[in-house]
């Protein structure tokens, strides 16, 4: 058994998707995990589609087990993300992390993630930052003065992703083989399809089954219709109107409790939630050049779930099953003999755990109950905790 770990978001599973599992299944893995967002996503707003439905197609498409990754690392920076997914990776034993890449050289990014971890590369990313760049830039010219071989690869949103899951396998000390997979045609956030692929965010902006099923590996079509008919994607309004009420009741001091602080962001985006009466209002009143939108999407994000410092502390306390074929479950049994942490397909389960996995599993839970109002058809609360696992026999 050979076990590949994918990190994703599958926001809305697509033919690039599929082409990545099938590339990761001809570079060798016999059993391919996905470690998946749940219903909030890394970009800081509501999934297009629900977990569980987004966890069907992907095992529809060549994934054989589909674990959930908790809410305070979904909504989180890139190095946060990474470190979740990269722990549930280690936990269920895996041999290889395969990712999508703008580059595709496995050997260019584990040398660029290297040369992040030099001090002379610290020393100017800090020069670069205190001398009023953005965070993003300060580290790619801080890279051209180290290493200009790197500068490139830490253009593209798939390969900055990538150098975070090598240093986190390496702060870990774990033995997992990085594995980048060329992205096939359109880049990250393209606004143009290209034959049978197109960009999430395309495919989201299109929000009919229609537009998107060509786009889309034909044995998950039925699944998206069925979603879609039924109201099971967010209105973006209705999330505008929740996410400013909430913030308008919050007080100070629970803005000061939001996890990834710095420089009086906190305070700038209270200031801003008074005044802002619309959620584009409220971003341009927060960003400034320091702060960049998707920062400020995830910190709204994260006071409207109620996600705190406390919970974004520490690595994660459990594996949550979101479904499984056969060889998912054989991946499943071999991790319940060596994995540290509880596999479990209950969140109700998880829940009465306590300590830091039952305040998560609770976090979890509510947060559905938030997304269920948001869908164009709403839903009353609870169902996370009594939703079963996806368990299929292919």
């Amino acid at each position: 058994m050979k076990i590949a770990v994918i990190i994703a978001e599958y926001n809305p599973f697509h033919n690039g998707h599929a082409y990545h599992i099938a590339q990761t299944r001809a570079a060798g893995a016999t059993h391919i995990a996905v470690v998946m967002s749940g219903n909030f996503v890394q970009r800081g707003e509501p999934a297009f589609l629900e977990k569980h439905r987004r966890a069907e197609m992907a095992l529809t498409s060549g994934a054989d087990l589909v674990l959930e990754l908790p809410l305070p690392y979904t909504c989180a920076p890139a190095q946060r993300f990474a470190e979740g997914g990269v722990t549930m990776a280690a936990a269920l034993g895996a041999d290889m992390l395969s990712f999508g890449s703008e580059c595709g050289s496995t050997a260019l990014l584990e040398k660029t993630a290297a040369s992040l971890e030099t001090e002379a590369y610290r020393l100017c990313f800090r020069e670069e930052l205190d001398g009023g760049r953005t965070y993003a830039a300060a580290a790619a010219r801080a890279m051209m003065d180290v290493w200009p071989q790197g500068e490139e690869v830490m253009q593209g949103a798939n390969d900055i992703l990538g150098l975070e899951y090598i240093r986190a396998i390496r702060r870990l000390g774990s033995s997992i083989k990085p594995l980048a997979i060329r992205r096939m045609s359109t880049p990250h956030d393209g606004a143009v399809p290209e034959g049978s692929f197109a960009s999430a965010s395309l495919l989201r902006s299109w929000r009919t089954a229609a537009a998107i099923e060509p786009y889309v590996p034909e044995e998950c079509r039925s699944l998206l219709r069925g979603a879609l008919a039924a109201g099971e994607t967010p209105d973006p309004a209705r999330y505008e109107t929740a996410a400013l009420a909430v913030l308008r009741r919050l007080g100070r001091e629970a803005f000061s409790s939001l996890p990834d602080l710095s420089e009086g962001i906190d305070n700038r985006l209270y200031e801003a939630s008074r005044m802002a009466v619309s959620l584009p209002e409220l971003l341009t009143q927060a960003k400034t050049k320091r702060y960049t939108l998707s920062r400020i999407r995830r910190l709204v994000t994260a006071a409207f779930l109620g996600i705190t410092a406390e919970d974004a502390a520490g690595l994660v306390p459990y594996l949550r099953v979101l479904g499984a074929n056969r060889r998912g479950r054989e991946i499943l049994a071999a991790a319940q003999g060596r994995s540290a942490l509880p596999v479990e397909a209950s969140l109700a389960k998880l829940r009465r755990l306590g300590g830091r996995a039952g305040r998560l599993a609770e976090l979890e839970g509510r947060a559905s109950d938030l997304y269920a109002l948001l869908l164009e058809m709403p839903r009353p609360c609870g169902s996370d905790f009594t939703e079963t696992a996806i368990w299929t026999e292919k």
